[in-house]
This record gives C-alpha cells, sequence and structure tokens, in this order.
C-alpha cells in the first residue's frame, strides 16, 4: 500500500511489543501490552521518527539539502528532525517559538547539541509561528538553498499507516487476539495513521484517545480531515464506519495541552515503579492514565487484549518539576 512513496529508514526495525504483567496483576488485566515507540536509535525515538522517514522521503526526491522545522521548545518534533537532518546529512533550520530568555534545556538543548541552527521567535502565536517558518523557506530559496518544511499531517501520518501492519504482524506472531489500541490524542497523524491503516487492513481494533490537547470535537475534525487526505494521497477509500471504532476521550486533559493533571502524575509513577517505563508527565503519561481509566470502568474488557502506543517524548522530562 506505501510502496510508491519513497521512505529513509530512520527506526531501523520494529519496535518492542511488551507485557506489562505487573501492570496487568495490580489493575486485574491479564493482556496489557506495549509498544515500546520510546525505544528507537535516533536521539531518544518517539513517534516523529515514523512520520520523519516518509518526510524525509520527499525532501530527497525533491533534491533538498536542508530542513527547516517549527515549534516550541519543547517540541519533540524540533528535536528529532534535528537528529534526522545529522543522520542523513543536511542542514537543519529549527524555528523556536517562545520566550527568548528562557535558557535550551531537555528537548531544545538536544537539538542545539544535533548541531542545527537555531533561531528564536519569541512569544508568538501558533499561526504566526507558521508565516514565519513560510517566509524562512522563501528566503532561503532566495539564497539558492532548497530546504523542506517539516510538518505535513497527511504525508506524516504515513508512518502510522505503517506502524499499523508492523503492529499486527507483531500480534499474529505470537497469536495475540489484539482488540483495542491507545494512542494520545494529540496534532492527529499518528492517531489518523494507524486508524487508517488498521481500517485498510481490516483489523478488528477499538481504538482509544484520551485527548491531550483538543476538546473532542476538533480533534474528531482533525482525524476526519487527515484520514481524507491519506485516501486521496494512497487512492485507497477506508471502510465506512472506521469512526464508529474511535473514542476521543477528554476526562485526561486536565487544564490543558502541556499541563500535568493529579491521574497523570500517578500513571507516570505507578508504570515506572511496576514496568521500568519512563513516561514524560504531561502529554504520554495522560495517555496512560487513560489506559487505567479503560480498563477500571470496563471500555477495555478484561478478557480482551489492548496495547497502549509509548510514542516517547523522554527528553521533556528534564524540564518538567
Amino acid at each position: 500500500m506505501l510502496s510508491a512513496f519513497s521512505r529513509i529508514d530512520l527506526v531501523g526495525g520494529s519496535t518492542a511489543l511488551e507485557p506489562m504483567r505487573r501492570i496487568g496483576q495490580a489493575v486485574g488485566h491479564p493482556q496489557l501490552w506495549v509498544k515500546r515507540d520510546d525505544c528507537m536509535p535516533l536521539a531518544f525515538g518517539g513517534n516523529k521518527v515514523r512520520s520523519l522517514e516518509f518526510w524525509l522521503g520527499e525532501a530527497q526526491e525533491r533534491g533538498c539539502d536542508m530542513l527547516v522545522v517549527a515549534g516550541g521548545l519543547a517540541s519533540n518534533q524540533c528535536r528529532l528532525a534535528a537528529a534526522a537532518a545529522a543522520k542523513v546529512g543536511l542542514d537543519a533550520l529549527v524555528l523556536y517559538a517562545g520566550d527568548v530568555a528562557v535558557p535550551l534545556r531537555g528537548n531544545a538543548l538536544l537539538t542545539q547539541r544535533l548541531g542545527a541552527q537555531i533561531r528564536r521567535l519569541g512569544p508568538v502565536s501558533e499561526e504566526e509561528r507558521g508565516r514565519l517558518a513560510r517566509k524562512a523557506m522563501l528566503d532561503l530559496a532566495a539564497a539558492g538553498r532548497r530546504p523542506y518544511l517539516i510538518g505535513d499531517p497527511i504525508r506524516g501520518a504515513l508512518g502510522y499507516v505503517r506502524a499499523a501492519s508492523e503492529l499486527a504482524e507483531q500480534a499474529e506472531a505470537i497469536d495475540l487476539d489484539l482488540r483495542h489500541v491507545v494512542l494520545p490524542g494529540s496534532m492527529g497523524p499518528t492517531e489518523a495513521g494507524m486508524i487508517y491503516g488498521a481500517a485498510t487492513l481490516g483489523l478488528p481494533w477499538n481504538f482509544h484517545l484520551p485527548s491531550v490537547e483538543y476538546e473532542a470535537e476538533g480533534l474528531r475534525r482533525r482525524l476526519e480531515e487527515i484520514v481524507a487526505g491519506l485516501a486521496r494521497l494512497v487512492g485507497r477509500e477506508p471502510p465506512s464506519g472506521w469512526l464508529d471504532r474511535v473514542s476521543i476521550d477528554v476526562r485526561q486533559l486536565g487544564e490543558g495541552y502541556g499541563i500535568p493533571t493529579t491521574a497523570s502524575l500517578r500513571a507516570a509513577g505507578l508504570f515506572a515503579e511496576c514496568e521500568a517505563l519512563i513516561i514524560e508527565q504531561t502529554y504520554v503519561a495522560k495517555a496512560f492514565s487513560g489506559l487505567l481509566g479503560y480498563v477500571e470502568d470496563g471500555s477495555i474488557p478484561r478478557d480482551e487484549a489492548a496495547c497502549i502506543v509509548h510514542t516517547g517524548g523522554t527528553p521533556s522530562l528534564f524540564e518538567q518539576g
């Protein structure tokens, strides 16, 4: 299904699918699993690596000689774009929004260490950040460079279309009748890619998305837009009713994006102590907290296997209290 799309291998093979036996014992569910997308060879890994494989594939097709990426100081995407550029020998320009007086720590410090050129934009809005990124692209092209702008959500979602097939093959190899998949609900490419991949492959997975950023309607709209874009790009419509297998949950959102909750802090501690999983506390931990809630309220029945995708973000821990 994806053979027509250029891809540069950055993941380095399938990420591990591991049982969570001690958590299972603690909550009374014998079939809880975790897909370790936090364990990749590229700069602490994470879900954005899968998107970068296809973004870099397109950049290579176009003959680009540098990457441009914009985000906040805590951005995993910026860190991993800088890492991918270093790995394949491209220059990278990273545009950081936020207070210019704040020192570089965590992800941003790693971005600097990876050799990217960093430009501080000040406390601009997301829309202004995008405008400045597009202006940087024009300026670089005028100066004779061939830049590629990281971030197209539809192209990036191809990474998790591929991951759906990978997870299905892993489950089949160990005779695991997987029925539930938990993912953080955020910008959409990760979730939409895996949902589209599962739907087009005819997999019997129910998706649970604890939102970490948007209200339910906003996240649902993003999923619909990206899935529609994937159908156009790949040339294959998902079966009708694919959204019926998707549950969006805003109970973990708390005060909003980047703000921990009592439940997310508890989940981060519990999974560390029981499974040695290192989870940053404001984003990924909300998804793991959601998993606990789904087992407790029966949304994930105790006789049906479930897998949560650990999407990474580990360096963010070094910026969190």
